[in-house]
């Protein structure tokens, strides 16, 4: 690539041509990077800025410009161009054949629509989706196999009888000869990037190639076989001033990280007697509104919004936009969060060498908006504060603004980690893992930063599947084994242990194995809970002495046990003896004891706070990030909330608070 010296030196020669092409992924309107492509008979090709042209002119579906070169016919993009061209022209040179060796009317292929072409190796037909001159989508399904003029002859069809039936609602097919018969048929050829037609037998998978030309009738469509497509783009349903917003994006043939996005807001209209409110509302471009993730102000409130967004593949690819609009508008905040005053230890990411990790109970929905929950559990929390839109946009906000390396969820529901928190975080640079529970709507999530770790493997187990079946469990099989009641209770639990291994990106020798896990909840089952982290311990043993000798391990989750239970003496002691008061069962039947050891030397990396868990008629320590003592060292710990600041709305949740538990966060290092 070379640069040349400044924006306008290019311009005249640019203007010269009398066709100009300027293609942009965004709106003209919007300030997106746009591309210029030159007639084909031009060797180079370039990329310049669009600026707004003005409130008004065009709107967010605008997504190519065309002129000639003239006073009326190149007004709009030559003056848009002297007036919004900013930084350095690219050139980049491009390989083409001259236009003599192509047909004449290849000059006008600047002006085609598209034919987008979707062709999956693992699918057995492809489609072709056109837009005709009546502004109708026309979609057709073929085998991949079948012999291209078939293909070609089933769109004349379809194209003649959409034609045929235009004519009928018309005066003038009254007298004339009714189309759509056999000879009236719309003629249509398929031609390479050569020009050259394509022969009608090569087979459809083979035949529609990128580049090349699908000419109906006088119409000519230029062929992109599976360019970056949006199948869904979804905006959150609660929107708050000062929470980010996040769409849920699907992409095919391309990614999220690599879609140009432009955010608007309404601008509402006083209605006249000629128009009504909705009629006279229009959008505005909103400040700094060209990232994935978007902040709503004070200034938004009561406003909707709308996200237009091109989908891309990090290659210079960009497939049709799409739009989203809000479906209310944005609400005001509840004003100063259990939070923010932690975000203030957490304004960057953690330096190189040092790991934040974040581990944190989120309360899954299906807990939060039970009757138990509302009238019970946490009658003093306000109604709204419990649904899963609001607490939404608090857990989006307090993740992000922890800036972690590392985050363990417990309670996640499926349709939060796919629809919320798995879009969010990504858009901040976290990778997720999920695993849901076995007969359960909700489970663990683990997100790890992608320039930081790269995933090597995953080792999930259900401690009830791993006690059945795991050879390494057989020991303690058969030990449970002899009290049938415990291991009834053991096998009915869902609770899972979620295990992934990550390698530094920056020292491919530092590896680490995270673990995060949510044990059994009964305040009764504490020898349930000392089984299941046995089971954990062993799994994980297995893990790193098999396949990642001398690797630390960071164990995280909510494992329902304060500092003075046995589960929490196993973990951090390394062993526990039968006689221990843990193994105590009120139930006969359930008195179950033995030793246990593990070879870990493990350490609550936050200590033992008076508690993570605060609600209206419990509080304590249930939750913890324990490290390898041995390799890893901790350098700091943000501090909790002050109990004020818990108690401000008597317990949690609350309004200002999305969980009945407190996140620990802590940045630990290599020794």
């Amino acid at each position: 690539m070379r640069h040349l010296p400044g924006p306008f030196v290019l311009l005249p020669f640019l203007l010269s041509f009398r066709y100009l092409r300027v293609e942009a992924p965004f709106p003209a309107s919007a300030g997106f990077l746009s591309r210029v492509a030159l007639p084909p008979s031009c060797s180079l090709a370039a990329s310049f800025l669009i600026g707004p042209r003005g409130a008004g002119q065009g709107g967010p579906s605008d997504s190519v410009l065309w002129g000639e070169r003239g006073d009326e016919q190149m007004n709009g993009v030559s003056h848009g161009l002297l007036r919004r061209l900013l930084g350095t022209l690219k050139v980049l040179p491009v390989l083409r054949r001259p236009a003599k060796q192509r047909p004449t009317w290849w000059l006008s292929t600047v002006t085609m629509e598209r034919a987008v072409v979707r062709c999956v190796p693992a699918e057995p037909k492809l489609s072709v989706s056109i837009v005709l001159q009546d502004g109708k989508t026309r979609h057709v399904h073929r085998d991949q196999t079948e012999p291209l003029g078939q293909a070609l002859a089933r769109i004349a069809n379809n194209v003649s009888k959409g034609q045929a039936k235009k004519a009928k609602k018309s005066k003038k097919a009254q007298s004339e000869p009714e189309p759509g018969t056999p000879s009236e048929l719309v003629p249509v050829r398929l031609f390479s990037q050569d020009g050259e037609a394509v022969a009608e037998d090569v087979p459809n998978e083979q035949a529609w190639k990128d580049g090349s030309v699908l000419q109906i009738g006088e119409t000519r469509y230029r062929v992109e076989r599976n360019p970056p497509t949006l199948t869904e783009v979804q905006l959150p349903r609660s929107l708050m001033a000062g929470f980010p917003v996040c769409p849920k994006l699907q992409v095919e043939f391309g990614s999220a990280r690599d879609c140009l996005f432009r955010w608007y807001y309404e601008q509402k209209v006083e209605p006249t007697e000629t128009s009504s409110a909705a009629a006279s509302n229009s959008w505005v471009e909103a400040p700094a509104g060209s990232e994935r993730v978007f902040m709503p102000t004070n200034a938004q409130i009561g406003r909707r919004l709308k996200l237009v967004c091109v989908p891309g593949n990090g290659e210079q690819r960009y497939g049709l936009p799409r739009e989203a609009e809000s479906v209310g508008p944005v609400e005001a905040g509840p004003g100063a969060c259990t939070f923010e005053a932690r975000h203030l230890y957490t304004k960057k990411i953690a330096a190189p060498g040092l790991i934040r990790v974040v581990s944190y109970n989120i309360l899954a929905d299906i807990y939060a908006r039970t009757e138990l929950s509302r009238t019970v559990l946490y009658p003093y929390c306000a109604p709204y504060s419990l649904e899963l839109d609001y607490r939404q946009n608090l857990l989006k906000k307090e993740l992000a603004g922890y800036n972690a390396d590392l985050i363990c969820l417990q309670e996640v529901d499926k349709s939060v980690f796919v629809d919320s928190l798995g879009p969010a975080l990504d858009a901040f640079g976290l990778e997720g893992l999920f695993r849901i529970k076995e007969r359960q709507h909700e489970g663990l999530a683990t997100f790890y930063r992608r320039d930081k770790f790269r995933l090597l493997s995953q080792h999930d187990i259900a401690f009830n599947q791993a006690l059945l079946e795991d050879p390494l469990q057989r020991e303690l099989r058969d030990k449970v084994a002899t009290c049938p009641q415990v291991e009834e209770s053991l096998l009915k639990r869902s609770s899972a242990l979620q295990v992934s291994v990550l390698q530094s990106q920056n020292d491919s020798s530092r590896k680490i194995c995270v673990a995060n896990t949510h044990l059994f909840w009964h305040p009764k089952g504490e020898n349930i809970r000392l089984i299941q982290v046995a089971i954990a311990l062993s799994h994980i043993k297995h893990v790193i002495n098999d396949m990642y000798p001398a690797t630390p391990l960071i164990l995280c989750g909510d494992f329902n046990a304060t500092p003075s239970t046995g589960t929490y003496t196993f973990v951090n002691s390394g062993s526990i003896t039968e006689d221990h008061e843990s193994w105590d069962s009120e139930v006969k039947e359930q008195r179950f004891a033995m030793s246990l050891i593990h070879q870990f030397c493990l350490k609550s990396a936050c200590g033992e706070p008076a508690y993570t868990n605060y609600v209206g008629g419990f509080h304590g320590c249930l939750d913890y990030i324990f490290i390898d003592a041995n390799v890893l060292e901790v350098e700091q710990v943000i501090p909790l909330p002050s109990h004020e600041e818990v108690t401000t709305h008597q317990a949690l949740p609350s309004v200002s608070h999305p969980s009945d538990h407190i996140a620990l966060i802590c940045d630990i290092k290599w020794k």
